[in-house]
């Protein structure tokens, strides 16, 4: 697609996410040709649409799409899921609350299932946690620069600089590494990375906010939540990290993952 096209899908894909979410917003991206958006230009749909799900804080039960599509099988179905600690999930279709940690999230747990194409799922995932962090980083730097201590906005302290400077280069490093993600170990650590770079970018922005942080009138607890859960599904950052870990251990080398 062209850049001109691609700046239109891109507005569209952000005016639908930010009018509806869930259910409705599913039906609506089908209406835009979510499914063949997927199947002809599954770069494109995978890193725009869940990284303008992350920055818009709507959600859909896509993940559910990118795996069936990996696996060959067709879109509009539901499929378990692998979660941190060996667990398994569902992510219905359907508009009902769960009683996950994000509970606009309709993700309920499922005693097993079988196994299922990770790569592009984990990928996906990435670009929603970029997106979210993106997210919190814009809430907390606008807080930043309103709010005032001493006569100046407290973007002028070299403290609160800092964090957000870190957040900045976490967030960047995650999408550069989910540019270049290729194949299981490529997706594996992009995953890895990005569900970090959330991490830290929930902290440090938590730090920023302050107090009206962690208040339930504050769009950040939402966000935070949403980061925690899609760090645990297909693998946290910190299981992933081990299993690569123990995968380079076992083969005794590390391949080239990026051309530089």
């Amino acid at each position: 697609m062209e850049p001109a096209e691609l700046d239109l899908l891109a507005g569209t894909l952000r005016k639908t996410m930010t009018s509806a979410s869930g259910r409705e917003l599913d039906v609506a991206l089908t209406g835009l040709g979510w499914a063949e958006l997927l199947t002809e230009l599954p770069d494109v749909a995978i890193s725009m649409v869940f990284r303008l799900l992350g920055e818009t804080g709507a959600h859909a039960p896509l993940i559910n799409d990118v795996v069936l599509s990996a696996a060959g099988h067709d879109l509009g179905e539901v499929v378990p899921l692998p979660y941190a600690g060996g667990s398994w999930v569902r992510w219905e279709r359907s508009g009902r609350a769960s009683g996950a940690l994000d509970g606009d999230l309709p993700v309920r747990a499922v005693p097993a299932g079988n196994p299922v194409p990770l790569a592009a799922g984990r990928r996906a995932l990435g670009w929603w946690l970029a997106g979210t962090s993106r997210a919190m980083l814009a809430l907390a730097r606008g807080h930043a620069l309103d709010r005032t201590q001493f006569g100046k906005p407290i973007a002028a302290f070299q403290a609160v600089r800092h964090r957000l400077a870190e957040t900045l280069v976490a967030i960047e490093g995650a999408e550069a590494t989910l540019v270049a993600a290729d194949g299981e170990l490529g997706s594996l650590l992009a995953k890895a990375a990005a569900g970090r770079a959330a991490l830290t970018t929930a902290r440090h922005c938590q730090q920023v906010l302050g107090g009206i942080g962690f208040t339930a009138e504050h769009e950040l607890h939402r966000h935070v939540r949403r980061a925690l859960v899609l760090d645990g599904l297909l693998g946290s950052a910190r299981e992933l990290t081990r299993e690569a870990g123990a995968l380079l251990r076992e083969q005794g080398s590390a391949p080239r993952l990026a051309q530089l």
